[in-house]
């Protein structure tokens, strides 16, 4: 059986199913390998203060290097884990310190890391919407607004709207790392420790920014989750975008585009389905982004400080959101770099006749008639049933963007994206 750290003050052992219920390390054994490093340099820390000899430090660190918790495992938490992995030696490792801190000081290297893959990924995706906007950028097709076609616009102008949304998420993951980037360590349960701790020494080590300012906030703070769980729902809105007009375009009543089939899926029942599966997918998991962040909210509105257990739900909420957003950038870029783009069927679109209404009123205007009564004759020529032949929509689409501003649009984009 394996004894819990606390078992000291409450010999009679928890219920199993109570054990069961509040017991974390399914979750958070993934902080192992942060918790190790952690560890390791609180327990230089203690020896080079003078609190633990030296040669004990050595040891023990040696010992950090192989632990490994098995999937059996049935300690309370990854915390708990580690000293009974480290046996004897165990013993000296938590002088100064609690689970409180020490969690916080491996979360918040965890999501230093995870942001930075997040943000790597979503430059992949940005850079190969940006290919495709180089590569087939000048085909024109109907912008939209409230779903009707709109005025012609170039497929780059349209594929780089998305890109510059990916850039603000970008810098929302390099924000979310700076504010997680201050260590707790040293702070205890709340009040700190009477020990001559040295958490600037740790911190340094970690390679953290600085050092907690309040011992109190530094083990009762989650806002850095929470912004890395809005961060992630935010950029699930943005790729929910993009798959919504994957699915749209890729249908056949659009017929803008088709997946590679590395893409797409099939039907069990009908033989000529090409379904657009992985975009429904990330279509379908942005919504459950915005309820994980509204729940991790309202998990922590409300709670009196410092440490309480209903905050052991930052680790499930974050975990998740950054999982989920990793498989949808890596599935969606899949998805972008296999599209096939039909140029003809964006541009038959996109020459419907009306698309160019507004073009045709502007050219009224450059000839000196009021907007307001240009906009009048034409809105009832359309009524009337009139379609316009010209200008054409490319010839629209250029005089709003000429292909050389569209260009230097895409390489301005391109340096966001690589200096994000």
């Amino acid at each position: 059986m394996t004894t819990v750290l606390w078992s000291g003050r409450l010999p009679g052992g928890l219920d199993p199913e109570v054990k069961a219920f509040t017991a974390s390390l399914a979750v958070d054994r993934r902080l192992l390998p942060y918790d190790l490093r952690a560890t390791a340099a609180h327990v230089r820390m203690l020896a080079a203060q003078g609190i633990l000899e030296p040669e004990q430090a050595i040891r023990i660190c040696a010992a950090l290097e192989d632990v490994e918790v098995g999937a059996d495992a049935t300690d309370e938490d990854v915390h708990s884990a580690i000293e009974r992995e480290l046996g004897e030696l165990g013993r000296w490792v938590h002088a100064g310190r609690s689970r409180n801190d020490q969690v916080q000081t491996a979360m918040r290297l965890w999501v230093k890391d995870a942001c930075d893959g997040l943000a790597a990924g979503v430059r992949d995706l940005a850079g190969a919407l940006l290919d495709r906007a180089e590569r087939d950028g000048t085909a024109v097709l109907p912008g939209y607004t409230h779903g009707q076609r709109a005025q012609p616009v170039w497929l780059g102008q349209h594929l780089a709207a998305h890109v510059w949304a990916l850039t603000r998420d970008i810098d929302r993951f390099r924000s979310v790392h700076r504010r997680a980037d201050a260590c707790p360590s040293g702070a205890g349960a709340l009040a700190g420790s009477s020990l001559p701790l040295d958490p600037a020494a740790v911190a340094s080590e970690l390679g953290f920014a600085a050092v907690h300012e309040n011992t109190i906030d530094a083990v009762a703070d989650r806002d850095y989750c929470v912004e890395l769980v809005f961060a992630c729902a935010l950029a699930f809105s943005h790729l929910s975008r993009i798959a919504e007009e994957l699915v749209q375009w890729t249908s056949a009543e659009y017929g803008f585009a088709e997946l590679d089939d590395a893409a797409a899926t099939g039907s069990s029942m009908m033989p000529q389905k090409k379904n657009p599966d992985a975009a429904e997918l990330v279509r379908g998991r942005a919504g459950t982004a915005a309820g994980r962040l509204a729940g991790l909210l309202a998990t922590l509105k409300g709670l009196p400080l410092a440490y309480n257990r209903d905050l052991q739900e930052d680790k499930r909420a974050a975990f998740d959101a950054v999982d989920d957003l990793d498989g949808a950038l890596r599935a969606l870029v899949v998805c972008v770099r296999g599209l096939t783009f039909d140029p003809e069927r964006m541009a038959a679109a996109a020459g419907d006749g009306w698309c160019v209404a507004t073009d045709v009123a502007e050219a009224m205007v450059r000839q000196g008639t009021p907007f307001r009564e240009a906009h009048s004759a034409v809105a009832g020529r359309v009524a009337a049933g009139e379609r316009f032949a010209s200008p054409a929509p490319a010839e629209a689409a250029a005089a709003r963007q000429p292909p050389e501003a569209l260009a230097l649009q895409l390489a301005r984009a391109r340096a966001a994206v690589r200096d994000g």
